[in-house]
């Protein structure tokens, strides 16, 4: 074969340009609304979580807490070789020859590259990424990590601040959310036509049979819970944020009304966005935030502490190789359960949580890429604009605690983080006017977050690509109105379903650890056919 795409027989499936099902395939929901067992679990654990919450919020609180300490005491260690591994291993297979095969036999990409990568970065860490780029520096620059010796708040910490930093959001927490698991969803769906559904990851370790049964909805609506529990939080801690700016900077009463009109605005953003699909809202969103970001990050560079800021990323991005795998196999037995427990291990369970619907998303805009592009630009080129985008607001923010302009201890001792983005944002150029323009930054990546994952869940539920409107509407208010009814109890219950993704991170890091061997199967298997690595299976000698 001559390796043209075009040229292999295409399988006994119907391949459009908006969806790819098999006509006989039986993993396919039968109503159009989706698996009922699916949304039977998922929705029942809402009301339930709600519920139990309403009877006894204390009882509540303490069992999630006590199970999140257990888990991150028992399990840290495996979520964070599971996230060491899934990038030594999409890394390798990136630079193999199977990494050349397209991805849903297309032979141009569906969409743009800037529109690609603009819903790539706004999708995957947006909004837990933005919320923490001001203050999680700032904080490791006073209080030192466990990895480093250096003495907080001096200018020997900066370089151990940052590079912490890169751990928690960068090249493992990228690699878990949509390389190896869209290598293998890819493949699963375009090429052998079964759904973008979580339970497809597990097809080729339990076979369709198994996983087309009640089994199947089980695992997807556990990956929908994580993502929803996953979700709700920074939508929760947004309102919280924008109601503290607002009344800080323009007096506005930080209350539950203001809170939930905040809650409003930005669930009819990402509902309008999720409602109109990949090619128009979602894009279009993504694309005027990551212009946005872009304007923002071109002030703070150039007005702001320049020389500072290229030194401080210098130093902190060389720590962070030099220190890569300490820092990612840091355990209890080095470091303080505290920190571990409200750290590393909470980011890589929350990120692990959310690993098979963002590999669904990942796998459903890459159609016409290569899986080198798609690792690519997944685990290297995204965490890199990451990095750049921590030291930005955070080395800022060090460099304001360093020199005395700003004070933020006590608040993030207190775990304010919501203090820390606006006062740094106060201390950069343009003072108010940033501080505005940042605050809507984060709402809109909150929004992308939102318009994405109502997305994802809807295709889950639905079995196929374009799921009815009405499913996507549904997940997008009952994540809003889910964080409305929680924000009315207290935000100690956003913070206790936030650290409940790090239970639901034991069954769905079950669901990942196959596409360490999977993915690279899959890989081969796609070069293979399309003639990348010699004849394809089932080919002729004369072929």
């Amino acid at each position: 074969m001559d390796g043209d795409i075009a040229s292999v027989p295409p399988p006994d499936y119907i391949l459009t340009d908006e969806i790819c099902m098999t006509e006989t395939d039986d993993t396919r929901p039968a109503h159009k609304f989706g698996d009922p067992l699916v949304l039977v679990l998922s929705v029942g654990f809402i009301l339930a979580f709600i519920g139990l919450s309403i009877y006894d919020i204390e009882m509540v609180a303490k069992g999630v807490s006590a199970g999140f300490a257990w888990t991150a005491k028992t399990l840290g260690s495996y979520f964070q070789l599971l996230l060491l591994l899934t990038f030594v291993v999409a890394m390798g297979l990136a630079f193999t020859p199977a990494a050349s095969a397209k991805i849903g036999r297309m032979e141009h990409p569906e969409l743009s590259t800037f529109k690609w990568l603009s819903i790539i970065m706004c999708t995957l860490l947006a909004g837990g990424g933005v919320f923490f780029a001001a203050g999680e520096p700032v904080y490791h620059f006073i209080v030192t990590p466990p990895a480093f010796a250096t003495e907080a708040g001096t200018p020997e910490a900066i370089a151990g601040a940052l590079a912490q930093s890169f751990m928690h959001w960068g090249f493992l927490a990228w690699a878990v959310l949509g390389s190896l698991t869209a290598v293998v969803l890819a493949r699963a769906h375009y090429d052998e036509g079964h759904p973008l559904q979580p339970r497809t990851l597990l097809m080729p370790v339990l076979g369709k049979r198994l996983v087309s049964g009640a089994l199947g909805g089980v695992i997807d609506a556990v990956c929908v819970i994580a993502v929803v529990a996953g979700t709700v939080g920074p939508i929760g801690f947004l309102a919280t944020q924008v109601s503290f700016g607002l009344h800080d900077l323009f007096g506005l009463p930080e209350g539950y009304g203001t809170q939930l009109s905040i809650l409003v605005v930005l669930g009819a953003v990402y509902i309008t966005s999720a409602l109109t699909g990949v090619h128009r809202g979602i894009q279009v969103l993504s694309r005027f935030n990551v212009f946005l970001a872009l304007a923002i990050a071109l002030v703070i560079f150039i007005c702001g502490p320049t020389l500072f800021l290229v030194d401080a990323y210098t130093q902190g991005f060389g720590e962070y190789l030099s220190s890569f795998f300490s820092m990612a196999t840091m355990t209890s037995q080095t470091a303080p359960d505290w920190w571990m427990q409200w750290w590393t291990v909470f980011f890589f369970a929350w990120f692990i949580g959310y690993g098979p619907l963002m590999a669904i998303f990942v796998a459903r805009i890459s159609r016409g890429r290569t899986i080198r592009q798609m690792i690519l630009a997944v685990a290297v080129m995204a965490p890199i604009a990451t990095t750049v985008w921590f030291t930005l607001l955070g080395g800022s923010g060090i460099h304001y605690q360093l020199t005395g302009a700003i004070e933020l201890a006590d608040a993030l001792n207190n775990f304010e983080f919501n203090v820390a983005t606006l006062t740094v944002a106060q201390a950069l150029p343009g003072g108010t006017m940033m501080a505005v323009a940042i605050l809507v930054l984060t709402t809109i990546f909150v929004a992308t977050t939102g318009d994405s994952m109502s997305y994802a869940i809807s295709v889950v539920c639905s079995g196929h690509d374009e799921p009815s409107r009405l499913v996507r509407a549904f997940w997008g208010i009952t994540m809003s109105l889910m964080a409305a009814i929680l924000l009315y109890m207290g935000s100690g219950q956003i913070d206790a379903l936030q650290q409940f993704i790090v239970i639901t991170a034991i069954p769905v890091s079950l669901v990942l650890l196959p596409s360490l061997w999977t993915g690279p199967q899959a890989a081969r298997a796609m070069a293979l056919e399309q003639g990348l690595l010699g004849s394809p299976r089932g080919a002729s000698a004369s072929q």
